[in-house]
């Protein structure tokens, strides 16, 4: 059930659109990502992924070429092999969807905290992933987190772009067809990851995190995060970090 904005909370109906990382954030699928990322670079190049990076802040583009420096693995940079790759991750992580619930986790307050934020007037909420589209949506499906968010104004890594571009992307698209951008007082990015609230600063949007990823909160804080939470477990403090950030 999500939680209703309190009066010293929300005082007035202020346009907000509020991005959310997923992975490590909302949710951790690392390890049926970890296989998924195996099996596509083992069939792209015909050489085994040993040397895994971390995928923190990343998006499965620029995974599959730190795959590969790595790994020493001679490939063409090119939009073919890439696509390929793609595709084959797609693939591979769809036969695995059915394993998601068994090895994976919703982080603390995850489902509360997107509930509580959707009930927040004029407020619209969507995703900003390294992974493709269809990946990222089935991870949000399978943990039942997609309800209080517009996944088709997303930003994803489908296309060979870095966060602080889709970010920028949706804040200026997200109204529609005669809408107009959202500014960047009005945008809010909440994530885990360091390179992330880099990526906000970048792409105009007020970076808030959440220490359930490997990043420390002086490290967060030093890359640009206005407000630091534990995690999610707290609806309230998270609508009250949304709110203060749209209301400077």
């Amino acid at each position: 059930m999500g939680v209703a904005p309190s009066p010293n909370v929300e005082e007035s109906a202020i346009s907000r659109l509020v991005l959310w990382n997923i992975d490590l954030t909302l949710l951790d699928v690392g390890r049926v990502m970890r296989a998924a990322y195996a099996e596509a670079f083992e069939k792209v190049t015909g050489d085994p992924l040993v040397y895994l990076t971390s995928a923190e802040g990343r998006t499965d583009s620029e995974m599959f070429f730190e795959f590969c420096a790595r790994n020493d693995v001679d490939v063409e940079p090119d939009g073919d092999v890439l696509a390929e790759f793609m595709s084959l991750l797609e693939e591979a992580f769809a036969r695995r969807t059915d394993e998601l619930l068994a090895q994976g986790r919703v982080m603390s307050g995850a489902a509360a905290s997107l509930a509580a934020v959707a009930g927040m007037p004029e407020t619209v909420q969507t995703v900003v992933s390294g992974s493709t589209r269809a990946n990222a949506v089935a991870k949000l499906v399978a943990f039942g987190l997609d309800a209080h968010l517009d996944l088709a104004i997303g930003g994803y890594g489908s296309v060979n772009y870095p966060k602080s571009s889709l970010i920028q992307s949706i804040r200026l698209h997200a109204g529609g067809d005669g809408g107009r951008p959202y500014t960047e007082q009005e945008t809010v990015f909440v994530t885990s990851a360091v390179s992330d609230v880099r990526a906000a600063r970048i792409g105009g949007a007020v970076p808030l995190a959440v220490r359930t990823g490997s990043a420390t909160e002086a490290q967060l804080r030093d890359a640009g995060a206005v407000a630091v939470l534990p995690d999610l477990g707290d609806p309230q403090a998270v609508m009250t970090a949304v709110h203060q950030a749209t209301a400077r």
